[in-house]
């Protein structure tokens, strides 16, 4: 797959940087030492970090050169490691792994979350925040897109669509036996955007670049224009003209 783009990812940096905030806010520890943000993407998760825990040592990783290179510049003092989260361990003294919108890309991903929380220390805490919206209309279009045009013979195409989360009691029964604490909740945003095309520039940054990176630019362009066809048709304009995407998310804080 094509490295992300963290200038198209940055297009909505205020809707995408509210779920990371309202995880942070739910994370129980005054003093950690280390804090490792994974998946950090262009830095605007961990910025929310530096400014919460300003005495601890704060890592950004990520598999995305692009997304590295603007976290780079954006917090210049920050240290920021690109690596597989899939085959990554904390090092010691790490008290907390903050994971926002990252987790969901990694095959088998509870099993690695159980993996992560068993390397942390008593007290030590995974904070996780993952899209839960497969069966919302702008991912099952997506869907459709794929299966109905002239590339629904590309591998890579059929490779594309993320898998549906388990529901919250598989992580529930998963994590618990090794937590003193465990939360986990939903909640749904829904976000007032300018135009249809508006969804089609949100998901261009996310969930649309499996599907977009193994076609050639002709093919990308003619998928592009059949998604947004599909998105305006099903996301009709509110009175003053915008549209409402509805965004459910997936979170959890589990505690050593």
């Amino acid at each position: 797959m094509e490295d992300w783009s963290a200038r198209q990812y940055l297009k909505f940096e205020d809707e995408r940087t509210r779920p990371p905030r309202d995880l942070l806010a739910q994370v129980p520890l005054p003093h950690p030492r280390r804090v490792v943000d994974l998946g950090c993407g262009p830095g605007n998760s961990t910025e929310l970090l530096i400014a919460r825990y300003p005495q601890a040592e704060v890592l950004g990783l990520d598999s995305s050169p692009d997304m590295l290179r603007k976290a780079r510049e954006r917090l210049p003092r920050c240290t920021f490691v690109q690596a597989d989260i899939a085959a990554w361990l904390p090092p010691s003294g790490t008290d907390l792994l903050f994971a926002n919108a990252a987790l969901q890309w990694i095959p088998d991903h509870p099993q690695m979350m159980r993996r992560l929380l068993e390397a942390l220390p008593g007290g030590g805490v995974l904070a996780v925040q993952m899209p839960d919206n497969t069966r919302e209309p702008s991912h099952v279009l997506q869907r459709e897109v794929a299966a109905e045009g002239p590339w629904a013979d590309n591998p890579g195409l059929q490779a594309a669509p993320r898998a549906d989360l388990p529901p919250p009691e598989v992580y529930y029964e998963l994590l618990r036996p090794l937590c003193t604490r465990l939360d986990i909740w939903h909640t749904v945003y829904d976000h007032v955007l300018t135009s249809p095309q508006a969804i089609v520039e949100w998901f261009k940054g996310s969930a649309l670049q499996p599907y977009l990176s193994p076609l050639n630019a002709e093919e990308r362009e003619q998928f592009l224009a059949a998604y947004t066809r599909k998105i305006a048709a099903a996301y009709r304009p509110l009175a003053d003209g915008k549209v409402m995407l509805k965004f459910p998310r997936l979170f959890i804080v589990a505690m050593r």
